[in-house]
């Protein structure tokens, strides 16, 4: 078990083919061979002038072929975001990076004051982080607290304003096989949303210092997720996500541990208290 703080085509022409026909030998009683070519020649004079008409007129009233049409999807009707979309839409303002001298992770805004709730191995030996908001900006933020056995930590910075409160909901509702959404900053992609479902609960992990029990989920997370929320499909926190079961790449194997939130509000109340 390990926890996820940061370490243009060619042109076809077609041959014109020449034919010569044999000649016919004269016939008696044929007329004069002069008038033979003064007929041919008028003959071939109209025949020309006919063509010349003929292809005038097919000219002005041709158009170039239409370029052939790929079939296109109808437009989606203008409306705002539904489903995980959605979701994701509400909860990211409320996510932040978290970025220390020896690292960095994840954390979400809990309340209108300025704190901040993160992974206590996050911020493990710093007293001050920066936290990277959803539109880049960086705002300076001190560390007031964290329990170890737990492995949360609360940061608060000095301008809440600028902040978005993110809503916590019950982890206690959870069942298996719930949508959920990660969202975080795994290798440093701030702004990550991935999804999947609740695949356990109350999944006995170390945490921390100490064995807990924790929401077990399939939805990938990898190191920098640490301290970000795990959603339900109603964008309301339901974890926060703290470790995975890695191969020996240390990866996302499609199980990750989140912090049930009915256990982590309580503890970053406290902290915030005192």
């Amino acid at each position: 078990m390990r926890g996820l703080g940061s370490p243009r085509g060619p042109e076809f022409v077609t041959p014109t083919v020449v034919a010569t026909l044999p000649q016919d030998p004269p016939q008696k009683g044929a007329p004069p061979k002069g008038r033979l070519l003064v007929a041919a020649a008028l003959v071939a004079a109209l025949t020309g002038a006919a063509a010349g008409v003929a292809g005038a007129r097919l000219s002005e009233g041709s158009e170039p072929a239409p370029a052939a049409a790929l079939p296109r999807v109808a437009p989606a009707p203008s409306a705002g975001l539904s489903g995980l979309s959605a979701t994701a839409a509400r909860v990211l303002p409320s996510v932040v990076s978290v970025e220390t001298g020896g690292g960095g992770g994840s954390g979400f805004v809990v309340d209108g004051r300025g704190h901040i709730l993160t992974n206590a191995h996050v911020i493990r030996g710093s007293d001050r982080a920066t936290v990277v908001l959803n539109d880049g900006r960086r705002i300076s933020a001190r560390v007031i607290g964290e329990d170890d056995d737990e492995d949360l930590a609360v940061l608060e910075v000095d301008y809440p304003r600028e902040l978005t409160p993110a809503t916590l909901g019950r982890s206690g509702d959870l069942a298996v096989g719930d949508q959920v959404l990660a969202i975080g900053s795994p290798l440093g992609l701030s702004g990550t949303v991935t999804a999947g479902i609740v695949s356990a609960l109350d999944r006995e992990v170390r945490l921390g210092s100490a064995r807990r029990t924790a929401v077990q989920t399939d939805a990938s997370i990898n190191p920098g997720n640490s301290g970000g929320p795990l959603v339900n499909a109603r964008g309301e926190v339901v974890g926060v996500n703290t470790a995975i079961a890695s191969g020996r790449g240390g990866g996302n194997i499609g199980i990750g541990f989140a912090i049930p939130i009915d256990r982590a509000a309580p503890i970053a109340e406290r902290i915030i208290r005192n």
